[in-house]
């Protein structure tokens, strides 16, 4: 007997995506099929342990360009992680686990900490993430608009893009 296959949504280059267990409502992602992991904005990041269990305690900046609006965050820490960036270079990176919302499916991500203030997205999304769920439209952007902040949604409506009915 053949297994069914869910149908998978179609998601653009770029998203704006819910963080619900961090406090972070709306945040735009990249969508990126060449990384395999997935990374999120993250400065003062600090290691502790609650319960004897390891955590990681962080803020995030989730508005590209906008330092003054900053979330204090807290999340479980899987491992340390040695990742190479697209230009070659290894650092060791905290992951965490926290659920990520996209259109109405809400599932468990590992995410590694960095700072991304000097690239062009808050947040990546890699392969690993999207793997059985998504399939991607190089083409297409923010065909999930539910999680557009207001104040984005005046300086972006013409480049919002509602999916194709």
């Amino acid at each position: 007997m053949k297994r069914q296959r869910k149908e998978q949504k179609i998601i653009g280059w770029r998203e704006w995506i819910e963080l619900p267990q961090l406090g972070i409502a709306a945040v735009k992602a990249k969508i990126d099929t060449g990384a395999t992991t997935s990374s999120l904005h993250a400065i003062h990041i600090e290691r502790f342990r609650r319960d004897g269990k390891d955590f990681a305690r962080f803020q995030v900046h989730p508005l590209q360009k906008n330092s003054k609006v900053t979330i204090q965050a807290e999340a479980p820490l899987v491992e340390y992680r040695t990742v190479r960036s697209s230009s070659g270079h290894q650092s060791s990176r905290p992951v965490i686990l926290t659920q990520i919302a996209l259109f109405d499916e809400i599932w468990p991500i590992e995410l590694t900490l960095a700072n991304r203030d000097e690239m062009g997205f808050r947040m990546l999304i890699g392969r690993r993430a999207m793997k059985k769920r998504f399939l991607v439209d190089p083409g297409a952007s923010y065909r999930d608009s539910s999680r557009v902040p207001p104040t984005e949604k005046r300086v972006s409506k013409k480049r919002i893009k509602e999916p194709d009915k």
